[in-house]
């Protein structure tokens, strides 16, 4: 009777799971996604839980309760900027879990495990190690542990391709001499280690992408986990979210007009140090152009005169939390009758999404939140574009400069804009670390400061000019 009950969840949990994730991709009905897959989730704990094979509560309910209030207090105390690092901490948590599970299979079946056995067990040893070290770089580079520009040395990726016909040759080898102990031990370490060596030279602008594909890793990781513990729901469950990630992986690639190699292999955002030049010997970098700084007073002065403004929200909006001053802003405009839309570029942010996340907390209309594509030819028609925070998407030099690293790479055409107000805090590149041509064209106006603190002194200046 247990085991019909059990294959019975499993089914709806499986159901479930794919009508969530089909849910989520839709902003209207993301909330009811998420609803059905908390519904199959739980679900699939309970079946798991009814198997016959536990036949001990005790460690299983410690760890739910200590999970769980460690889930909690993360939940309730992350900062909406540390999401990003906290998605790819998560995805080495289910990195690692994979590998244990592999690894307990292991210890517990050999050296009588079967070939195919053995297989499922290496695959999910060796993707699960990947998947968690290559998580703990990227939670590394995203919290500023290190640096977040890609880590390159001289024949990377060769050791990396080393490394990687390395791990398969021993898993060829586990296959056959399944019994071997030092050969897991040696694969599980040679698989850490390239987790690391394919994060280290990834960075800048690409980690979105990273991002994505860890998560597709784990996907994956869960799913050959499913097959050593002939889980169905798990296989299920691993396969939607290791082919979703990858499809999300493979748009974001689209969207900068990237291959996913060159994306693990291009080591873009790499700085290149310039070889010094004697001042005014060919070859001496040239002085950069005054810049166009304004005051919150002449931003208002350009907001007033406006008929369309086009919000661009960036990193720097999240660092500031300034959502809900952007959206007063917005609806000061609105009521002055003004038509305000805001431009979502797809790897804005460190995160698939992290805008679309942030101006939702501050319940800004969907509807008013377009995509690049749309977004690009309205650009011509509008008076004013707040640049809050975002630099590489909006960066020139991908249109203009062959020897840019981001050239190629459809952006946000904010130039177009009759004026493009830029709030920044200084003139340094962002994340990707290259200088942005934008703030020196002559319809830009740079406003330096806090992105929050700044738009509530134009909001402010605005009502003042508004009343006058």
């Amino acid at each position: 009777m247990a085991t019909y009950l059990i294959e019975i969840l499993y089914i709806i949990a499986s159901v479930l799971f794919i009508l969530g994730l089909k849910y989520l991709s839709g902003p209207t009905t993301a909330k009811r996604g998420m609803f059905l897959a908390q519904i199959a989730m739980l679900l699939a704990i309970v079946g798991t839980l009814l198997q016959r094979e536990v036949v001990s509560f005790t460690w299983i309910i410690a760890g739910i309760v200590i999970g769980s209030a460690i889930g909690a207090v993360l939940a309730t105390k992350i900062q909406m900027t540390a999401m990003p690092q906290m998605v790819a901490l998560l995805n080495g948590f289910g990195g690692i879990a994979s590998a244990f599970v592999g690894g307990a299979e292991y210890l517990r079946t050999m050296p009588e495990i079967n070939a195919a056995g053995m297989l499922t067990i290496g695959l999910t040893v060796l993707i699960g190690a990947v998947t968690l070290t290559g998580s703990v770089i990227a939670f590394a580079k995203l919290q500023e542990l290190m640096r977040g520009a890609p880590v390159v040395f001289p024949g990377q990726n060769a050791l990396n391709a080393v490394l990687g016909v390395a791990s398969l040759g021993l898993l060829v080898y586990l296959i056959v001499s399944p019994g071997s102990l030092p050969a897991f031990i040696a694969l599980s370490i040679l698989a850490a280690a390239l987790g690391v060596l394919v994060v280290l030279p990834i960075g800048g602008a690409d980690m979105p992408v990273v991002i994505s594909l860890l998560n597709s890793y784990s996907g994956i990781a869960a799913a050959a986990s499913g097959f050593v513990l002939h889980n169905d729901v798990l296989i299920i469950s691993g396969a939607l979210v290791g082919s979703s990630g990858i499809i999300l992986s493979n748009l974001m690639c689209k969207a900068m007009n990237r291959s996913l190699t060159n994306v693990l292999f291009g080591a873009f955002g790499q700085v290149q140090a310039p070889a010094p030049a004697a001042p005014g010997a060919q070859g001496a970098p040239a002085e950069k152009p005054k810049v166009w700084s304004g005051s919150p007073k002449e931003a208002a002065e350009a907001f007033k005169a406006a008929k369309q403004v086009i919000m661009v929200p960036g990193y720097g909006m999240a660092v500031a939390q300034a959502q809900h001053a952007v959206r007063e802003l917005a609806n000061l405009l609105e009521r002055e009758g003004k038509t305000v839309k805001y431009a979502i570029h797809p790897v804005a942010g460190r995160m698939p999404g992290h805008m679309n996340v942030l101006l939702a907390e501050a319940n800004v209309p969907y509807d008013q939140l377009i995509d690049m594509d749309d977004i690009n030819p309205e650009f011509p028609q509008t008076q004013v574009s707040l640049v809050l925070g975002a630099n590489d998407v909006v960066n020139p030099a991908a249109k203009t400069d062959p020897s840019s690293p981001i050239y190629g790479m459809p952006i946000l055409d904010v130039e177009n804009s009759e004026t493009v107000i830029v709030i920044k805090r200084s003139m340094n590149p962002g994340f990707a670390g290259i200088d942005n041509a934008l703030f020196y064209r002559p319809n830009t106006m740079m406003v330096f400061g806090d992105a929050k603190g700044t738009v509530e002194k134009i909001t402010a200046a605005l009502k003042e000019l508004v009343a006058a």
